[in-house]
């Protein structure tokens, strides 16, 4: 089967280089194997929507020279590349599950999940849906639905019973299915939370690896879910590790970030590239960010790192963001 990995940014911010490295790794593992790297866009969430936030993520990404075979401007056999252009895909593939007993409809109000949370709080109990409406009667539902009540989707999760799956960089990974609760997989206004529409995506454009952060390794398990409620084969898996500041502790800022030396450095890739910066050196850093050929070779041509590209020499633990090594590989 050939390789087809995406990477998938939502219009809400400009391309950081967090959002870059994983563009890089993906683009990285297509070129390496002869596949294909599409771009998907996520755009569903139209409260965080800003304006020009598309272009600059395009515009960064061929500044990078990542080009993509699939997506936005290109087209592809996989179309649209746009989530907010399949709106009603999603919601078909909710009512399916309902109709093979993998979720049902919620009609908790606002206010009753706010009570079931303070509820929780004040008994120190995790957070999480109690699944009251997983339990209605076949007569609650018909009165709840005669009074035009207003519902979410729900995926009716296992509640006895373990899900694991293999993570090409950390390893099996294994959660009890006590602990994920029912999560939301249609909002009452027909848009789709991000674990459906991410699930269904990469089925329907094939994808074979899906390469992201790790910040996502505890939202897999539910993907996993979704694919045996729908009979479909799960990609692969590999969550790259974390970036952390110049100075090691904490995670690299969205917005900005201080060096040891108190200085202010950029996080943007626009930042980069007005600030001077080549892109073949901002495309050799990044690739070692968090990735390495052999703890010893640092400059190398874009050709080199495609050849020498694998996921077993990704590291699972954090990575520095060295403003010294880029400044140094600039020149």
């Amino acid at each position: 089967m050939p390789v087809r990995v995406r990477f998938a940014p939502s219009p809400t911010g400009y391309l950081h280089v967090g959002g870059a490295r994983t563009a890089l790794f993906n683009w990285l593992f297509a070129r390496h194997h002869g596949g294909s790297f599409i771009l998907r866009i996520e755009d569903t969430d139209r409260t965080r929507y800003v304006p020009g936030s598309l272009e600059d993520i395009m515009e960064g990404l061929r500044w990078l020279g990542l080009e993509w075979d699939e997506g936005p401007e290109v087209g592809g056999p996989c179309g649209p590349y746009f989530q907010s252009q399949r709106i009603e895909l999603y919601q078909k593939y909710a009512h399916i599950l309902i109709e093979r007993g993998w979720a049902y409809k919620c009609y908790c109000s606002p206010e009753r999940l706010e009570k079931m949370r303070e509820e929780q709080r004040r008994r120190k109990q995790p957070p999480g849906y109690d699944r009251h409406c997983r339990f209605l009667s076949d007569e609650e539902r018909t009165a709840l639905e005669a009074e035009g009540r207003s519902y979410v989707i729900r995926l009716k999760v296992p509640l006895e019973g373990q899900t694991s799956f293999y993570d090409l960089i950390h390893g099996k990974i294994t959660v009890n299915n006590v602990n994920i609760e029912d999560l939301v997989l249609l909002k009452s206004d027909g848009y789709p939370t991000y674990h459906l529409a991410n699930v269904v995506d990469d089925h329907l454009m094939k994808i074979t690896h899906v390469m992201r952060a790790d910040e996502w390794i505890p939202s897999t398990p539910k993907h996993i879910l979704l694919y045996q409620a729908f009979g479909w084969e799960p990609p692969q898996f590999a969550h790259l590790p974390l970036i952390l500041s110049p100075t090691g502790k904490g995670k690299l800022s969205k917005r900005k970030t201080v060096g040891a030396d108190g200085r202010t450095y950029p996080v943007l890739v626009r930042e980069f590239r007005e600030a001077g910066y080549l892109p073949e050196a901002m495309f050799n850093f990044l690739a070692l960010v968090g990735w390495s050929y052999d703890d010893r070779t640092e400059l190398m041509s874009r050709d080199e790192i495609i050849e020498r590209f694998s996921l077993e020499r990704v590291k699972s633990s954090p990575a520095s963001f060295s403003y010294d090594k880029l400044d140094w590989m600039n020149g």
